[in-house]
């Protein structure tokens, strides 16, 4: 096997310590070719579809490749911004405001980027230039709360990829989750307190996951399971009692079984039990993107209207709210703690090139 090595590499060159932000990923442009492109690497991903291999292959290039592009684009279009797609464009705002907040406690001795898991820009691109960078050691956080087999080990999986095919690797710790931690929390609390307090309340608080076919969670997932404690924390931060809340599942695909409740059935339900107004917030999307946007404050909101709801709200994902990207900058440096900062004045750097030489290398 023929490893990546870094042809360029000065003994002068400064080393870093370095972040690396993730999220799940999203299509050049709204368009067919675009979504093709992209679905084929997502649904291709046997993490996340965990189907034998070769019957998945017929099933997702003789159909959903066919049907599924033209649908999705036209979604896409809808909410699209000038500034491209509402992920991108929100993933890379916490980056920026995740980069300012380390940089002004370690200066330039930080390197922070951001990848996303399917399509640009690609985790092996920013990985390249973190090495590139000089970064030694590196902290990664993928924007998944809660963890999942799908998601979470999903992006370790193209880290380990890229690692594979690299002569050198740096030092790694990898943020596997962070579904309790209680900065995130008092963020979703603070953002939830105040949208209400500009809006008013409702007779039900919907938190929202985005869902995984129930064999997940029979296979050992744990998913369900922090999604349900990231709600319960949330509701007594907020101070709700038991029948103000609920814990609904959304985007389901295909026909197996997924997590329940489903949020888009809980919706169809609640008017005939009397539940006349609701707002939906999303604890486990950091930033807001189709499936927030388009899926529930449209698709899912004309699901409640249509049963006979009278108020329907969504609550904006907390995006780069300055409370959040605290948050995850706090989570950051906590994963941070032991490793100390390079030696980059430039007499170290001289002398460590000197010695370099004396040995035999060119640079």
């Amino acid at each position: 096997m023929a490893y990546q090595g870094q042809n360029n590499f000065d003994h002068r060159q400064a080393q870093k310590l370095g972040v690396l932000v993730t999220n799940l990923g999203t299509p050049d442009a709204p368009e067919t070719g675009a979504l093709r492109r992209y679905l084929r690497e997502f649904l291709s991903d046997p993490r996340v579809v965990e189907v034998p291999r070769l019957i998945w292959f017929f099933i997702l290039h003789m159909v959903i490749l066919v049907i599924r592009p033209p649908r999705s684009a036209h979604a896409y279009k809808s909410v699209w911004t000038d500034a491209g797609s509402p992920l991108m464009v929100h993933t890379e705002a916490q980056c920026a405001g995740i980069r300012e907040r380390l940089q002004s406690q370690f200066g330039d001795d930080i390197e922070v980027r951001f990848a996303m898991r399917y399509g640009n820009s690609s985790i092996a691109s920013q990985l390249q230039a973190m090495e590139e960078a000089g970064v030694r050691k590196l902290v990664v956080l993928p924007l998944y709360p809660q963890y999942s087999a799908s998601t979470n080990a999903s992006t370790f999986d193209a880290i380990a990829k890229d690692f594979m095919q690299r002569r050198w690797l740096p030092d790694l710790r990898f943020i596997s989750h962070y579904p309790d931690y209680p900065p995130y929390i008092n963020a979703m609390a603070k953002h939830i307190e105040a949208f209400r307090a500009e809006h008013g309340t409702a007779d039900k608080l919907i938190f929202s996951y985005h869902g995984v076919p129930k064999k997940y969670l029979l296979n050992g997932d744990p998913y369900f399971c922090e999604c349900h404690k990231t709600s319960r924390l949330l509701a007594e931060r907020l101070g709700l009692g038991d029948d103000d809340w609920l814990t609904t599942f959304q985007s389901r695909f295909g026909r197996e079984e997924w997590l329940k409740p489903y949020t888009d059935h809980t919706l169809m339900a609640l008017p005939e039990e009397g539940v006349k107004s609701v707002q939906v917030f999303c604890p486990g999307f950091s930033s807001d993107c189709l499936e927030t946007l388009e899926e529930i404050d449209v698709e899912n909101r004309g699901y409640f209207e249509e049963a006979g709801g009278k108020a329907f709200a969504y609550i904006p994902a907390l995006n780069a709210q300055p409370g959040h990207l605290d948050a995850l900058t706090q989570l950051i440096e906590e994963n941070l703690q032991g490793w100390e900062l390079p030696e980059n004045d430039a007499v170290g750097l001289s002398e460590r090139q000197h010695r370099a030489r004396q040995q035999g290398a060119d640079r």
